[in-house]
């Protein structure tokens, strides 16, 4: 469907659920895909996957909030690939239960640690590769709950819709380098976890990550070049 052959893809959380499926899908069209993920030994399926003539590296024990490690990784990279063409940052956190007035400090700031400062270190890094081509897509995995606030999510929701705001602000800067910059706002993701954490919901209603895939794909084509600074429902059913 895609090609992404001759193609710098950068997934990082690529050992998550969200982060796995999005790299088999750019390595089934043909993407060189580079894998990032904070622990050592969680991508071995990917090392071993069967590609479509593409190519899968994997970087681990790599802190993503750390803008001097990333900016120390991307020179990796650059020896061992070249320079960056697609950014799919799926690293994130989810937290609830506590109302804000009692709201630790310790869970503020780790969904703004995962869901901001991933994005800005990682962008940080990689965007200028981007400018020096004269072209790139960067893809943010923002959440539905971004665009409304409910009880005892409110730390999530805030740091996601921070998230949606840089995004769009992120689009407007770097639309005169051929940059294309979008967020996917999923509804909730159908992964083990998630069917642990809800065993009584409709399962049938949640979002496969193999479809958000599918999504995040257009978004780093050709044929989404005329979008810019977009906040993508995939809510499924």
């Amino acid at each position: 469907m895609y090609n992404f052959k001759d193609q710098i893809v950068i997934v990082t959380g690529a050992a998550g659920n969200l982060g796995n499926a999005v790299a088999k899908s750019f390595l089934t069209q043909k993407g060189t895909v580079c894998g990032i993920d904070h622990r050592k030994g969680r991508m071995n399926d990917l090392k071993n996957f069967p590609t479509n003539d593409g190519k899968f590296l994997a970087f681990e024990e790599v802190d993503i909030t750390d803008k001097a490690e990333m900016a120390a990784l991307v020179q990796k990279i650059h020896d061992q690939a070249g320079t960056i063409d697609i950014l799919v940052n799926t690293v994130g956190g989810f937290t609830m239960g506590e109302m804000l007035h009692e709201l630790s400090e310790e869970a503020w700031q780790r969904m703004i640690s995962l869901n901001v400062h991933s994005f800005l270190s990682s962008t940080s890094a990689i965007v200028p590769d981007m400018i020096g081509k004269g072209r790139g897509k960067v893809i943010a995995i923002g959440a539905k709950a971004a665009l409304k606030g409910g009880a005892t999510t409110g730390a999530y929701a805030a740091a996601k819709a921070a998230l949606l705001r840089l995004t769009e602000s992120m689009s407007e800067e770097l639309k005169n380098y051929n940059i294309q910059v979008n967020c996917v706002l999923p509804g909730t993701l159908d992964t083990p976890e998630n069917r642990e954490a809800m065993p009584t919901a409709d399962f049938s209603k949640w979002v496969e990550p193999e479809k958000l895939a599918e999504v995040i794909l257009f978004l780093s084509s050709p044929a989404a070049n005329a979008i810019s600074g977009a906040a993508v429902p995939v809510y499924g059913g």
